[in-house]
């Protein structure tokens, strides 16, 4: 591999409502605010030392602009560059100013239509890890994954395999061994990078590291005390498939944030993934409770990276299973 892609690193939302949205993500989940102007808000969370990882741009459509990925060296860029052009897919250069806070960046389109970033420059900000006064909400500490449906899993799961370099940890697979869901990484946890089988490409959700179990139920508690009970769409609870605690909420626009935590370690080189069979419920939900039609039905749109139109979605090459049966 000529490249190194370090880790999943911002996501581009659009929402409709600014204040609607500062006031669920910074004063109801405990975001930290880097700073806003009339059409974009920056966040980050306490673990952080970047200027955002969650970019917020007020628009007439609440759809997914791009999935921003860290890369080691600047240089890395043209070669993944050449790789996407080799492949046919389209890429686009945004040059170091036009972006608020970053350098070089390449956008292109992944081999299920994901509009994807790959970076290496950003403005660093003070870390604000021990600043114990500023915990509020969730307490949110950084950015851990996105996980994403298409339409083909195994096509996507052999191109970020093959070509991006990314690991496996766990997977789902159908009686015949057909690939349902993988859960694929870069840095050394459970996953950077989710697909889901489903109609898309589409973004399922974006997810943020908490420190630990406890601040899930305290960001129940604030969420319900500030009226948005109703945000809380699924969990608290324990996933089977890498075992982390999670808590599922949708903002006011309808993307939906996963607060994670309680997973573990993948830096290992003869770490073997680990296999779910898709009719085991304990990979869904650990402790046995289903999640809502809602999860299983409702996703955000991604945009073409040149066109800033919807991109199309397809129907998944495999046959769709009762909700109890997905994870």
């Amino acid at each position: 591999m000529t490249f190194s892609i370090i880790r999943v690193a911002r996501t581009v939302l659009h929402v409709t409502d600014l204040q609607a949205s500062r006031d669920f993500y910074v004063n109801a989940l405990g975001f930290i605010e880097t700073e806003h102007d009339e059409e974009h808000i920056y966040l980050r969370g306490l673990e952080e030392h970047v200027h955002h990882s969650l970019l917020l741009k007020k628009a007439d459509k609440p759809v997914v602009e791009v999935l921003g990925y860290k890369v080691e060296k600047e240089e890395h860029l043209t070669k993944l560059e050449a790789l996407f052009q080799s492949q046919g897919l389209k890429t686009k250069w945004v040059e170091k100013g036009k972006q608020r806070a970053m350098g070089r960046a390449l956008r292109v389109h992944d081999i299920s239509g994901i509009p994807l970033e790959f970076f290496c420059e950003m403005e660093t900000v003070e870390r604000m890890l021990q600043r114990y006064d500023l915990y509020r909400g969730a307490r949110i500490q950084r950015i851990d994954h996105v996980n994403c449906a298409v339409p083909d899993v195994q096509k996507a799961y052999d191109f970020y395999i093959d070509q991006l370099g990314f690991a496996c940890s766990e997977y789902t697979a159908t009686e015949d061994e057909k690939i349902w869901a993988a859960w694929l990484h870069r840095k050394p946890t459970v996953h950077d990078q989710a697909f889901m089988n489903g109609k898309g490409p589409k973004l399922h959700h974006f997810a943020y590291w908490l420190s630990e179990p406890m601040s899930l139920i305290h960001c129940c508690d604030v969420l319900a005390s500030m009226g948005y009970a109703d945000a809380i769409e699924r969990g608290p609870g324990r996933h089977g498939l890498s075992n982390a605690f999670f808590l599922y909420l949708r903002d006011p626009d309808g993307h939906r944030i996963e607060l994670y935590t309680g997973d573990y370690l993948t830096s290992d080189p003869d770490f073997k993934p680990i296999r779910w069979d898709l009719n085991d419920p304990r990979r869904q939900t650990f402790w046995g409770h289903k999640a809502p039609d809602s999860w299983f039905n409702e996703t955000s749109t991604f945009i073409d990276i040149e066109t800033g139109e919807e991109i199309a979605v397809h129907e998944p090459l495999l046959e769709q299973k009762k909700p109890e049966f997905i994870i």
